[in-house]
């Protein structure tokens, strides 16, 4: 079972910044969908995409893909497929599913089926009538769309967003994985000025930094198929350690954040410092109205109050007549806010946006307004 298809699922919208991603590390492309990127691998791969995918949501190792007009069909495609090679006769496993738009729109049907016939399978490779389940983990997802089933094994767990650096978060915390896209999509690299005026609890700043430091994202965190024997444990180690090894310490960034709460600012401070990039971001306590640009080139990425964190229609105002104020004129700036104020472009008047991309933050309907800056004079 070495030649295996892997998928990395993303949020929608984001699909293309995670097929660059994997690109970027080697990987080939084979099936894009919405929501999902499917490539060729290794299992020895997979401590690799895990560690260093920044904008997909998690990594699942794909088992098959057919078509199931009827729960036998369901039974017995499932019970064809080479559960052995994966799970343990020790293993524990459960089933999580979803369906839309097929025949069997039963999910929790779907999922009993998929699990007696992975019993069923198991029991005649391994010759038990019963299974101890205190080994490895397993989580199985059955996906049916269209009456097509796709059986997929999450080798993520926790959601890659989960970086393990996060203590502390405002009442509505951007996704580190989506926070890491919008930088991603932005003109920002390492040698230029950011600034995130309404940081929050610092993850964008934090994600920016890590980029500009080549740190792998995951390196903080565990990850499900660590403990899969079928997967070498060297494999696991090698990937980490040439991910310690692949931080780029020098120079000085330069990136600041800002925050009219204290208590954000002491959050972002700590989630820096969990992260490893306290000494390249300075945070500061200021609102957006004191907040005085001397530069004549930079880039801003923020994610203003909205949803949840809007206290009222008043606050929402000042902030964008802030944004106007001071950045009409700077057109060496360029700003990408993300907000579900569909009004934002009505009071950022310094010109229409260059690109708007429909986003989700969490199961919020979000923009993303990009407004492209004129751009620096090349270094001599």
């Amino acid at each position: 079972m070495n030649k295996v298809t892997l998928i990395a699922t993303a949020t929608f919208g984001l699909e293309m910044v995670v097929r660059h991603e994997l690109q970027a590390l080697g990987f080939a492309i084979t099936k894009g969908a919405e929501g999902r990127i499917e490539f060729e691998a290794t299992m020895e791969d997979i401590p690799k995409a895990n560690l260093w995918l920044r904008s997909a949501d998690r990594l699942l190792l794909k088992m098959g893909e057919f078509e199931a007009l009827s729960f036998d069909e369901l039974f017995e495609k499932t019970k064809a497929l080479p559960w052995e090679d994966l799970i343990t006769v020790d293993g524990k496993f459960t089933v999580n599913g979803k369906a839309v738009k097929s025949k069997l729109g039963s999910i929790r049907a779907c999922q009993a089926i998929v699990k007696k016939a992975v019993v069923e399978r198991l029991k005649e490779i391994y010759k038990v009538e019963w299974f101890d389940e205190t080994g490895p983990e397993y989580t199985i997802q059955i996906a049916m769309h269209n009456d097509v089933a796709l059986l997929t094994v999450d080798t993520s767990g926790p959601g890659l967003h989960k970086r393990g650096y996060r203590e502390k978060w405002g009442d509505a915390p951007l996704k580190e994985t989506l926070a890491a896209a919008l930088v991603l999509l932005s003109f920002w690299d390492r040698d230029r000025i950011l600034i995130d005026p309404m940081c929050g609890s610092g993850t964008i700043l934090i994600e920016a930094a890590m980029i500009a430091r080549n740190m792998a994202p995951g390196l903080l965190r565990q990850f499900a198929s660590e403990r899969w024997p079928a997967i070498d444990s060297e494999a696991w180690s090698r990937e980490r350690r040439a991910a310690r090894e692949a931080f780029n310490t020098e120079g000085r960034l330069k990136i600041f954040g800002y925050d009219i709460d204290e208590s954000c600012i002491s959050a972002s401070r700590l989630n820096a410092r969990n992260a490893g990039v306290e000494n390249d971001i300075i945070f500061e306590q200021k609102d957006i109205k004191d907040l005085w640009i001397d530069k004549q080139y930079g880039i801003i990425i923020s994610n203003p109050p909205y949803g949840k964190r809007m206290s009222d229609f008043k606050e929402i105002n000042e902030i964008n007549i802030s944004i106007h104020k001071t950045f009409k004129k700077k057109k060496g700036w360029s700003v990408f806010i993300l907000t579900a104020d569909e009004l934002f472009p009505d009071y950022f008047k310094r010109a229409a946006p260059d690109r708007v991309r429909k986003l989700f933050n969490g199961k919020i309907k979000v923009n993303y307004y990009q407004y492209h800056g004129e751009k620096p004079p090349d270094k001599p």
